[in-house]
């Protein structure tokens, strides 16, 4: 792995925290028992955990914890900082004594780490869900604007009573063009492969010497859009996504809430006004969503029936029989049942089986789609939402597979906010390891104010994305300003320009484009090295042109075509 760390602008093992909160006690410690200590950081750290912690008791609120300033001029603009760090909380029976702590509920409470500005500003700096007698990794990031005064990093947020425990924080600041340069290397090996073009000789056959351009057409690693009823009548929205991707997504018009917004009035136009604008594009469409799993993006006539568990059911039902009967065939994905990681709606209401039989059912009714979970936050390891850990996200896939559903993809929406790619791969990492699906980054925009910046934020989701194995295709929540559902995320201007961030993706996008020229060689061949895709190559002789078109697919060794016969 290649380093990406300019420089640790703030790193502590136990010395030097002050409490926060008048009743708050620290003290210093150590973790003796290898077996308790966590493993080595996936992101974030150059060492092994050192074992020296503080424990913070006796906390009174969700503001007491521990407090430790940054050195002045440490922390600069415009800079992307990753907090590194584990946390813990105590009360399994080890040296601090106590029982079980838990947050009011039950649950495990979340530690948040905050930084400080002078002058009240808060950064949030990631959260984790701490459990006793297990080491949590912290993985947030932030970004200022302007160099603060003064700062000041806060461990807090668990319940009063809740002892925590801080082990090895650490604030780092990331260099990307590192981080560019190794995923550099890495998408040559897994987007790319050589290619032996052979075009023989003699009887008429191309000559040595002949000119060959070898061009691509399409890449095997789609690049999409939302789109909605109002932007597909926008001229410069329409050339601007014809000319530049692959796939599409509807906005809403596909979820429940718009097609059936009172029971029993179904409609449908809208989605086929869509569809068929895709089919006239050539672009293949997500099916986004045939459920919502959160409460408050349920429809009222459907809380309404909550209560009957007969009747939500058989809603239930129908909604699949009903979407799924009508497109079957036309969409190669759909989120199942979206964001189940944030809301149990009818699992709560139709018993924990309710998400498993969802997907069965839809596989049953359109067995050519890929059936996806989808949820947010998990991309960026959770961080600031524990909720949302790549662990949980594998442990509701195999949770679903328990209950016989044909999981077929994961979903990662990523709207995200000054992106740390090291995070971001960590998260990857784990759900091909656990899961072994296909990933899909679903709705991507970056929010930041400045272009320049939300430029460089988006080419590193991109390239980690782009140069991850497991990653199959990325689809954009929009691209136009005043289009999109997050704000200080546009690609393009109303007026169809193209901002910083737009000519980043273009860039992106030629880089990943293969293009080569060269002469047929004393064998008869041509040789070069393209990304994935479908291609076409022109032969040119005193005599004439000559064009064939070949496809480019994965794998180990060199794909060897004998032109003559494609």
């Amino acid at each position: 792995m290649a380093c990406t760390h300019q420089d640790v602008v703030f790193d502590v093992n136990a010395v030097g925290w002050a409490p926060s909160g008048e009743l708050t006690a620290l003290s210093l410690h150590r973790e003796d028992d290898p077996a308790r200590l966590p493993a080595a950081a996936a992101v974030g750290h150059a060492r092994e955990p050192s074992g020296r912690y503080v424990l913070a008791a006796g906390r009174a609120g969700e503001g007491d914890g521990l407090i430790q300033a940054i050195a002045p001029g440490a922390l600069r603009p415009r800079v992307t900082y990753r907090v590194a760090g584990w946390i813990s909380v105590a009360g399994d029976a080890a040296a601090e004594g106590g029982g079980q702590q838990r947050a009011p509920g039950g649950e495990h409470p979340v530690v948040r780490v905050s930084i400080r500005v002078v002058g009240g500003r808060v950064v949030d700096g990631g959260a984790v869900c701490a459990e006793p007698g297990r080491w949590a990794e912290v993985k947030g990031t932030f970004r200022l604007s302007e160099s603060p005064r003064g700062a000041a990093v806060h461990v807090h947020g668990a319940p009063a009573g809740v002892d925590v425990k801080v082990m090895d924080l650490r604030i780092i600041a990331t260099d990307r063009k590192a981080r560019f340069s190794h995923l550099k290397e890495k998408t040559d090996k897994v987007r790319k492969r050589d290619v032996v073009l052979k075009f023989g000789g003699g009887g008429g056959l191309p000559p040595a010497g002949a000119s060959v351009r070898v061009v691509q057409l399409d890449s095997a690693f789609p690049l999409g859009s939302c789109i909605n009823g109002e932007v597909i009548r926008i001229p410069a929205f329409v050339d601007f996504f014809a000319a530049h991707f692959d796939w599409a997504v509807f906005e809403n018009e596909l979820k429940w809430s718009w097609t059936e917004p009172r029971r029993g009035h179904l409609r449908y136009a809208d989605a086929d006004r869509l569809l068929d604008f895709c089919d006239r594009a050539g672009k293949p469409a997500r099916g986004h969503c045939i459920f919502w799993a959160v409460d408050a993006d349920v429809q009222p006539w459907v809380r309404g029936i909550g209560g009957d568990r007969a009747q939500l059911a058989a809603a239930v039902d129908a909604r699949l029989a009903g979407l799924l009967g009508r497109y079957a065939g036309r969409f190669p994905h759909y989120d199942v049942n979206n964001e189940m990681l944030h809301g149990r709606f009818f699992r709560d209401r139709l018993g924990d089986g309710a998400a498993a039989r969802m997907f069965r059912e839809a596989a049953r009714l359109d067995p050519a789609a890929a059936l996806f979970v989808n949820d947010y936050n998990v991309e960026c390891g959770g961080a600031g939402d524990p909720r949302a850990t790549p662990e949980k996200c594998a442990e509701l896939v195999q949770d679903l597979r328990r209950g016989g559903a044909p999981v077929g993809g994961v979903g990662l929406q990523s709207h995200v906010t000054h992106p740390d790619g090291e995070v971001i791969c960590d998260a990857l990492d784990t759900l091909a390891a656990a899961t072994g699906l296909p990933v899909w980054i679903t709705e991507l925009d970056v929010c930041e104010p400045d272009d320049a910046l939300r430029a460089d934020d988006l080419e590193v989701v991109l390239r980690e994305a782009f140069a991850h194995p497991a990653v199959e295709g990325v689809v954009l929540w929009g691209f136009m300003e005043g289009h999109m559902w997050r704000p200080d995320a546009a690609l393009v201007h109303q007026d169809g320009t193209v901002n910083d961030a737009g000519r980043r993706f273009l860039d992106l996008r030629r880089e990943w484009t293969s293009d080569a020229r060269g002469r047929i060689d004393d064998d008869g061949q041509f040789e070069f090295r393209g990304f994935h895709g479908t291609y076409v190559a022109q032969v040119t002789t005193a005599t004439g042109k000559m064009i064939k078109a070949f496809t480019v697919d994965k794998g180990d060794g060199a794909l060897v075509l004998d032109m003559m016969d494609v």
